[in-house]
């Protein structure tokens, strides 16, 4: 259905994100991947989803040769607690200390996503609340040795061992979670196509 909604439309999927690809691919869509270096800094004023709309849309922006029928699709994932932003751990150390800190307690998950066009932008976002177990020093470990969780905010995946065993409740998309928003996404492409 997207597929046919979309047939005039070139997808470009800016994110080298393994979980983001199979979301397209479950959609139904034709994309290609095209992913470019920028410096995602922000300024420390932005909270919750100002930071992953700006980061979204700075992805964007690296990209300068769109044509007449492309769809670039920029996005970003944070994890909100205590007031400041969690993002991916650069080592082992920094990523048990996140998950001591999400441990028995409650975050939010925000996504924004950022679809532009040679002569459109258009930014969506969404957020989820996630209650997770007090989990062990032994399972924040064996997590971290066995999935080495260094490409995702806040290190865990919804959808890997942690997630089984830690996560009590969510409110919320489950696939905001994961990294994507996929109904907004859905939504979104259809508005675009339909003009």
């Amino acid at each position: 259905m997207l597929r046919e909604k979309l047939q005039h439309h070139t997808i470009i999927l800016a994110s080298g994100s393994p979980r983001r690809q199979y979301f397209f691919n479950e959609l139904d869509i034709d994309f290609s991947i095209d992913v470019r270096p920028v410096h995602e800094v922000y300024d420390n004023h932005l909270k919750k989803s100002e930071i992953t709309e700006y980061l979204s849309k700075l992805k964007a922006s690296a990209f300068t040769d769109l044509k007449e029928n492309d769809i670039l699709i920029t996005s970003d994932t944070i994890v909100w607690k205590d007031g400041k932003a969690i993002e991916k751990a650069k080592d082992e150390a920094e990523a048990k200390e996140m998950l001591r800190n999400l441990s028995g307690e409650m975050h939010e998950v925000f996504t924004s996503v950022c679809f532009t066009g040679k002569h459109f932008q258009k930014v969506v976002s969404d957020s989820t609340k996630v209650w997770f177990k007090e989990l062990s020093e032994e399972e924040i470990s064996y997590y971290i040795t066995t999935y080495q969780p260094y490409d995702k905010a806040g290190s865990y995946g919804v959808q890997e061992w942690l997630g089984y065993i830690g996560i009590e409740k969510l409110e919320g998309s489950y696939f905001n979670v994961m990294g994507l928003p996929t109904r907004l996404v859905y939504k979104t492409l259809i508005e675009i196509s339909e003009g």
